[in-house]
């Protein structure tokens, strides 16, 4: 396994004809379009428990806000 690994085609224009670039790791040129771009890993995800869909939320609903009169006001008198 190379400590590199390759993109295929640039982000950008869609051309395969890309350089390791001098700026660094993860670091690529695209001579069809002239654009520099860097790739880098983030990390792994946490594993789901539940499928693939998204994890359903934990928190409770936000309350509703207090009805408002006709004229406008919050219902209070002066």
């Amino acid at each position: 396994m190379s400590g590199r690994a390759a993109p295929f085609y640039c982000p950008y224009c869609g051309d395969e004809d890309l350089r390791p670039s001098e700026e660094g790791h993860g670091a690529w040129e695209c001579t069809a379009c002239s654009r520099a771009f860097r790739l880098s890993f983030l990390g792994l995800l946490a594993p789901r428990t539940h499928g693939h869909g998204p994890q359903p939320a934990t928190e409770a609903p936000a309350p509703a806000p207090a009805p408002v009169s006709a004229s406008g006001e919050g219902g209070t008198t002066p």
